[in-house]
């Protein structure tokens, strides 16, 4: 896993699982352009939207502010 600098990254949901210890999802997300493409981050959060399995596939946006990651399921 990495840790990315503050900007947006575009990404794709490679893994998706239930958080240990929990509440919450897992996402593993690997960045698809830029100087960080092939990277993966893993992101925990709750109110993911849909079934874990739903999100794998799918793109999504990872925006890095202040070290904070927030991410978006593109639909």
């Amino acid at each position: 896993m990495i840790v990315l600098p503050d900007g947006v990254y575009d990404a794709i949901v490679v893994d998706a699982g239930a958080a240990e210890p929990g509440p919450g999802l897992t996402v593993q997300l690997t960045i698809i352009a830029g100087e960080h493409k092939g990277g993966v981050v893993a992101v925990t959060a709750d109110g993911w939207p849909g079934d874990e399995i739903d999100l794998l596939g799918m793109p999504a946006t990872l925006t890095v502010e202040a070290g904070e990651p927030k991410v978006s399921i593109d639909s």
